[in-house]
């Protein structure tokens, strides 16, 4: 598909804007075009759920990132570059992108699960839920309980986060009245 190569390139594209940005903002912003980018990926391969969920995380992370990086007091300098630092870092991306080619090339073809279970969510999941997708089915059908489960807990911890960061609400001020 090339619409998914040319959505590839420009994912590659934002994060190493993002990775070369000189200002918080900007940083923030390309990792912004790389989640939306990301979530459009999705779409193209048929994953409107997985897009959905992108979507969710990515505006409620933006939200936080963007006002940190508002409410931060830049106080960063330009370093050298240091090479040693940049040859390490390539040389583990290469071993890192070996092994990830490796681990995928012993994996079975798809449709040919490697656990039993999976194989009756194959085999029975349109009988069952009706869904021709089978990710909701599982997620929705057979799994419902412990996908609200998770939903709660990605809940709870947005909140958390968002009490944690959250500047401190009401200013007390004590008026003495002494015309009384």
């Amino acid at each position: 598909m090339p619409i998914l190569l040319v959505l590839i390139g420009l994912l590659i594209f934002a994060a190493l804007a993002a990775v070369e940005a000189k200002e918080l903002l900007s940083t923030v912003i390309s990792v912004g075009a790389a989640g939306l980018i990301l979530s459009v990926i999705f779409v193209v391969l048929g994953a409107p759920d997985l897009a959905i969920t992108q979507v969710v995380v990515e505006v409620l992370t933006l939200v936080l990132l963007i006002r940190a990086a508002v409410m931060r007091e830049d106080s960063t300098f330009e370093a050298r570059r240091d090479r040693f630092v940049i040859a390490v870092g390539l040389l583990g991306g290469g071993i890192l992108l070996t092994s990830a080619y490796f681990a995928f090339a012993t994996l079975r073809a798809f449709g040919q699960p490697s656990m039993q279970l999976a194989q009756g969510y194959l085999d029975q999941g349109f009988e069952r839920t009706g869904a021709a997708n089978y990710v909701m089915a599982v997620l929705l059908d057979f799994r419902a309980y412990d996908t609200l489960g998770e939903a709660t807990v990605i809940f709870a911890s947005i909140v958390g986060v968002y009490v944690i960061i959250r500047k401190v609400g009401k200013h007390h001020h004590e008026r003495h009245d002494t015309h009384r």
